[in-house]
């Protein structure tokens, strides 16, 4: 059986006293060693995906509209010399823009999701996070997965040739994945759970506590593809050969870890996504930009966005999210 990291016992807010004092604890030699370690991460992270063709660009921080499918998360927003915009809870819609000029960009972008209080008791999640944020011109989501197998790698080779006494402080025996990852479908995953007496409500997104319970029964990461139309937002394509199924996927890591990443083709037609908002109860209003985009005509595309602190805490072996970070912001808790 793989191994089950354990996450923190409680959300109260007691639990979090040593965060309001990160002054103290950014010193400490785990802090240091994740600090090296991430920034290595980074580095090989750009190298792969420039290797790679892909350009990195200067993400958005704030917009009109920003991704509206956040799992029940709230949005930020600030009054904008008039206008209410948005603090960008992620880049998705932007990217399409970019590839009209690049066709394949990449950017470490910031968000900010105000999740829940329960939320903390995941270890896994944060309120202001960074992810990296790629997207191809002309791609499919099978490429996209080889690209996000091939990422992993190669960021897991350059840490343990350039980190290996890190690892050691931080008593992680990082493992090499090995290629192809394996590939399991949405409806199977919901079989295989169910039949464990685990409730999965129909046509959404897996449970966080079940991501875990999931990414517990494997040694290696794992894509999950064919999620219901009804789990995702309105960027996701449909497979027009499947209606309903989705041309999408999410990527674990293992051990209990949890979600690494999420990808998709993108519905690019301006029709189809004005039928997927209507259907999704969405403001098409709110989305001029990017429909008028739409209705000039975008490429076919695909990427996904993968975060940097849960690759680090993966990376590094943490206990939770917000050790991967030199300056957490965890949901409810005010630190520095």
């Amino acid at each position: 059986m793989p191994r089950r990291i354990r996450l923190s016992p409680s959300s109260d807010l007691s639990s979090f006293k040593e965060l309001r004092k990160r002054y103290d604890s950014i010193r400490e030699p785990k802090t240091i060693c994740m600090l090296k370690i991430q920034d290595v991460l980074l580095s090989s992270v750009r190298t792969y995906l420039r290797r790679r063709g892909f350009a990195e660009i200067l993400p958005p921080i704030i917009g009109p509209v920003t991704d509206p499918g956040i799992r029940g998360a709230k949005q930020a927003s600030i009054n904008y010399y008039g206008s209410r915009f948005k603090v960008m809870s992620s880049m998705i819609l932007y990217k399409q823009m970019a590839i009209q000029s690049l066709a394949k960009v990449f950017a470490v972008s910031p968000n900010i999701r105000l999740e829940p209080t329960a939320s903390r008791r995941t270890g896994r999640h944060l309120a202001e996070f960074r992810q990296v944020d790629i997207e191809a011109s002309g791609w499919r989501y099978t490429d996209a997965m080889e690209l996000a197998e091939g990422l992993i790698g190669y960021v897991c080779q350059d840490v343990h040739k350039k980190c290996a006494a890190q690892l050691s402080h931080l008593k992680r025996n990082l493992k090499m994945p090995r290629k192809p990852f394996k590939r399991l479908r949405y409806p199977d995953v919901v079989e295989y759970l169910r039949e464990r007496d685990l409730e999965v409500p129909d046509g959404e997104e897996i449970p966080w506590s079940l991501e875990e319970y999931l990414s517990a029964q494997f040694s290696e990461p794992f894509f999950i593809t064919d999620y219901p139309i009804t789990a995702r937002g309105f960027y996701d394509r449909e497979d027009p050969n499947r209606p309903g199924t989705l041309l999408d996927f999410d990527l674990y890591y293992p051990e209990g870890y949890g979600e690494a990443a999420s990808g998709a083709e993108r519905e690019h037609t301006y029709r189809r996504v004005l039928d997927r908002m209507k259907r999704n109860g969405e403001n098409a209003g709110r989305y001029r930009w990017y429909l008028r985009m739409l209705r000039r005509g975008v490429p076919l595309s695909a990427g996904f966005g993968i975060g940097v602190e849960r690759l680090t805490r993966w990376v590094c072996g943490l206990g939770a999210i917000w050790e991967a970070v030199p300056f957490p912001k965890v949901p409810g808790v005010e630190s520095p």
